[in-house]
C-alpha cells in the first residue's frame, strides 16, 4: 500500500503532461521485472528464517547461514527496489504548497524537484560504487560466521541506487512533453559522458582547488543542469540551481556560525526543498550531502555511500518486510470482514454498537498487520459501508475509523517501533510489549468517545440488529484466525522462541496460510503482495538511509549536545519540554508523513528527552502516538485521504470534524502517561523480572 497521502495529485494521477518514450517504458519494463525479483526474493527470506526457527527449536541445530544471508536479502532488495517503487510513486513528498498552484506552475515544481532528486541520486549511487570499490581493494569482510567479502552483498546496494538514478531521469523524461527526439538523445550522450568522467576519475576523484568541492561532485552536478535545460528550458534550470546550488552556497555561508545556527539553516533549507515539492528522502539526503561538504573541516562525500550501507545493515530492520507481508496477506484473504462480523454481533445493540465494534475489530487487527494504513484501509473497506448503511453520520463514522487505524502502529507488532528501537538501541520486544496497555487506553478512550456521542446524538448512532446468544457464540470462529496470529506471532516473540524477525515471517506463513484457506491464494494475490512488501519496504528503508546522512551532519555540529545543554541551562520542566515536544510534531504532522517525521527529529528529540530522565522506551510510546496524531491531523494526515479516497461524495472536512475528538483523546492520554508512565512501564519490567 502506498502511504503517499496525496497521490492523486501527483503526475501519474493527475492532467500534467506525461511523455512517454522507448526509454521510459524500457525503465518502467525493466523495474517491474526487478520489483518482482526483489518481491519474490524476500518472499525466500520468510523461507529460510522459518526454517531456522524449526530448526532450532524442533531439532535443536540452528544454522550458521540464516541470519547473515537473510540480512544481505533484506538490504540488497531494499535499494534494488528503489527503481519500482519511485516509478510506482510510493517515494513520497509534501504537496500542500504545490496543490495551491496553478496547474502549469506545479508541473514546473514536478519538474526542477525530480531533477534536484536525480542529484541527490546520482551522487549516492557514485558513492556507493566507489564504496564498493575501496571495499575489494581492501578486502574488507563481514565479522559474521560466514566471513563474505563485504563487495558481494553491497554490490546490490549499488546496483540498486544506479538503478534508482535512471527510474528518476525516467520520471524527468515523463515531465518533460514536447522535446524531440535529438534533444533526448543529446540528454542522453551529456549523462553517458558525465558516467565516463566519474569512471576515469576513479576511487579518488581530484579536487577543485581553493573550495571543498571535487571535479566528480561538479561533474554530476553541470551534467543534470546541462540535461534540464535541455529537455526543460532556462527557467526549469534555473530553479534547479537555486535548489541545489544556492543551498551549498547557503551552506557554505554557515561554515563558521555557531552549531545552533547551522541547526536552522539546515531546518530551513530542509522546510523550502519539501515545500518546493522534493520528495523527502531526496530533501534529506541533499541537507545531510551539503552538510558533510560544507560543515565539516574535511569534505566526506563517501558518508552518503556508508550510512547507506551501515545504517541499513541491522537485522532489526529484517522485521519491517515480514509484518508488511503478512499485513498485506491479511489484508487479501477476507477474514477481516468476518472478524468485523464477530465485533458487530456481539456490540452491535449498545448504543454507538457499530461504532465500538469498528474500535474493537482495529485493535484486534492492529495486533498482527502492524501498519496503521493497512488497518485504516481495511476498516475503511469493512466498516464505513456498514456504519452508512446503518444511519450512522459521517462523522462519526469516518472519525472513528480514523481514530481506530491509528492503533496499528501502536499495538505491537509496530513497524514505527521497529525502526524506532533499531535506530535508538531499545529491545524492539521490550517496546512491542511497552505499547499494549496504552493501545489498550486508547482503545477505552475511543468507545467512551463513541457512548458519549450516542448519547448527546442519538440520531448519529442508531442501535444494531438483535442476534441470539447462539448466532454470537458460533459467530467467534471468524476470530480464531486472529488468535492464531496472535498466539503465532506474539507468543512466540515474548516466549522466546522467535525474534521479532522470526515471529513477523512466522506470521506471514501464517497470513498466507489463512489465504489459501480461504481460497483467495492466487498466482497474482502471490506477486501483489510480495512487490507491495518491496514496494513499501524500499522507500521505508531510503528514507532510513537518506535521514541517516542528515544525522550524521547534525552529530558532527554537535547539534543534539548542544540543545541539550541550552535545554538544561534555561532550567525548563519535563513537562514544559515534552509539552513543546507535543505542539511541533503535531504541527509537523499537519504536512509530513509520520515515518519520515520520526526520522528527522529523532537525532535531536531522543538526547533532549533522555537527558530529562526519561526512559527511552516511554519515550518510544509517546512518540508513536504523537506520530499517530499526525495520521489524522490535517491538512496532510494520510489516514484522513485514504478513507476520503473511499468514502464517494463525503467531503473532506466532515471527515476532519469526526476525528477531532479523537485528537483529544490522544493528547488527554499522553497526559496521562506522563503523570503515570508506569502505565507505560509496568509490563516491559514484568517481562524483564521474569528473564
Amino acid at each position: 500500500m502506498t502511504t503517499n497521502a496525496t497521490q492523486a495529485a501527483s503526475p501519474t494521477a493527475s492532467s500534467i503532461p506525461i511523455a512517454s518514450s522507448r526509454l521510459t517504458r524500457a525503465l518502467d519494463r525493466v523495474s517491474g521485472v526487478v520489483g518482482a525479483f526483489c518481491g519474490l526474493a524476500t518472499l525466500g527470506m520468510v523461507l529460510i528464517i522459518s526454517y531456522e526457527v524449526v530448526c532450532r527449536y524442533l531439532f535443536n541445530s540452528p544454522t550458521t547461514w540464516v541470519t547473515e544471508y537473510s540480512l544481505y536479502i533484506f538490504v540488497g532488495t531494499s535499494f534494488l527496489a528503489t527503481a519500482y517503487a519511485h516509478l510506482e510513486d510510493s517515494h513520497i513528498r509534501v504537496e500542500i504548497v504545490l496543490n495551491n498552484l496553478s496547474e502549469p506552475m506545479r508541473h514546473k515544481f514536478w519538474q526542477a524537484s525530480a531533477w534536484v532528486g536525480l542529484m541527490f541520486v546520482v551522487v549516492a549511487a557514485w558513492q556507493m560504487i566507489l564504496f564498493v570499490g575501496s571495499e575489494y581493494e581492501g578486502g574488507a569482510r563481514a565479522w559474521g560466521l560466514m566471513a563474505t567479502p563485504l563487495w558481494i552483498p553491497e554490490t546490490p546496494v549499488a546496483v540498486g541506487l544506479a538503478l534508482f538514478a535512471l527510474a528518476v531521469l525516467s520520471e524527468a523524461r515523463k515531465l518533460s512533453p514536447g522535446i524531440d527526439s535529438r534533444r533526448e538523445l543529446t540528454g542522453l550522450i551529456i549523462m553517458a559522458a558525465m558516467v565516463t568522467a566519474l569512471f576515469i576519475m576513479g576511487l579518488k576523484p581530484p579536487s577543485v582547488a581553493g573550495t571543498s568541492l571535487d571535479w566528480g561532485t561538479v561533474s554530476v552536478t553541470v551534467a543534470i543542469l546541462a540535461v534540464a535545460w535541455l529537455w526543460n528550458g532556462f527557467s526549469i534550470a534555473a530553479g534547479v540551481a537555486a535548489m541545489a546550488l544556492g543551498g551549498g552556497l547557503l551552506f557554505a555561508w554557515a561554515a563558521d556560525f555557531s552549531p545552533l545556527a547551522q541547526g536552522a539553516v539546515m531546518a530551513f533549507y530542509l522546510l523550502a526543498l519539501m515545500a518546493a515539492g522534493v520528495r523527502i528522502a531526496f530533501s534529506l539526503g541533499m541537507v545531510g550531502a551539503l552538510g558533510v561538504l560544507f560543515l565539516l573541516p574535511t569534505p566526506q562525500l563517501q558518508v552518503i555511500a556508508e550510512r547507506a550501507w551501515t545504517n541499513v545493515n541491522s537485522f532489526a530492520f529484517t522485521a519491517i518486510p515480514m509484518f508488511i507481508l503478512m499485513g498485506a496477506f491479511l489484508l487479501r484473504s477476507g477474514v477481516t470482514s468476518d472478524l468485523f462480523g464477530v465485533m458487530l454481533k456481539w456490540l452491535g445493540r449498545f448504543p454507538g454498537g457499530i461504532a465500538h465494534a469498528t474500535v474493537g475489530a482495529c485493535g484486534i487487527f492492529a495486533a498482527v498487520s502492524g501498519s496503521s494504513l493497512a488497518t485504516a484501509a481495511t476498516m475503511g473497506m469493512t466498516a464505513c459501508p456498514e456504519m452508512t448503511q446503518r444511519g450512522y453520520s459521517p462523522r462519526l463514522t469516518y472519525g472513528v475509523v480514523a481514530a481506530g487505524g491509528t492503533l496499528g502502529i501502536l499495538i505491537p507488532p509496530s513497524i514505527a517501533m521497529i525502526i524506532y528501537g533499531s535506530l535508538v538501541g531499545e529491545p524492539i520486544s521490550a517496546l512491542f510489549i511497552a505499547g499494549i496497555l496504552p493501545g489498550v487506553f486508547l482503545m477505552i478512550s475511543f468507545m467512551l468517545v463513541v457512548f458519549g456521542w450516542s448519547f448527546i446524538w442519538p440520531s448519529a448512532a442508531p442501535r444494531g440488529a438483535h442476534y441470539t446468544w447462539g448466532q454470537k457464540f458460533r459467530s467467534l470462529t471468524g476470530v480464531l484466525p486472529f488468535v492464531l496470529l496472535i498466539v503465532g506471532v506474539l507468543g512466540s516473540l515474548y516466549l522466546g522462541v522467535a525474534t521479532p524477525t522470526e515471529a513477523g515471517a512466522l506470521g506471514a506463513l501464517i497470513a498466507a496460510g489463512l489465504c489459501f484457506i480461504k481460497k483467495k491464494m492466487t498466482w497474482k494475490v502471490l506477486m501483489d503482495s510480495v512487490m507491495e512488501t518491496a514496494k513499501v519496504t524500499s522507500f521505508l528503508i531510503f528514507i532510513v538511509a537518506a535521514a541517516s546522512v542528515m544525522g550524521y551532519a547534525f552529530d558532527y555540529i554537535r547539534l543534539p549536545k548542544v540543545l541539550v545543554e541550552v535545554i538544561q541551562g534555561t532550567d525548563l520542566t519535563p513537562g514544559l519540554v515534552i509539552t513543546a515536544l507535543v505542539v511541533i510534531y503535531m504541527i509537523l504532522g499537519m504536512f509530513i508523513d509520520p515515518v519520515s517525521m520520526m526520522l528527522m527529529t529523532l537525532s535531536v528529540s531522543f538526547p533532549i528527552v533522555t537527558a530529562l530522565g526519561f526512559h527511552p522506551i516511554w519515550f518510544g510510546v509517546v512518540l508513536v502516538m504523537m506520530i499517530e496524531i499526525g495520521l489524522i491531523t490535517p491538512p496532510v494526515g494520510v489516514i484522513l485521504f485514504i478513507l476520503k479516497g473511499m468514502s464517494g461524495d463525503i467531503p473532506l472536512k466532515e471527515i476532519v470534524y469526526g476525528v477531532l475528538p479523537f485528537v483529544g483523546v490522544f493528547l488527554a492520554n499522553i497526559v496521562l502517561f506522563y503523570f503515570f508512565p508506569s502505565l507505560v512501564m509496568w509490563l516491559p519490567s514484568q517481562m524483564a523480572g521474569a528473564q
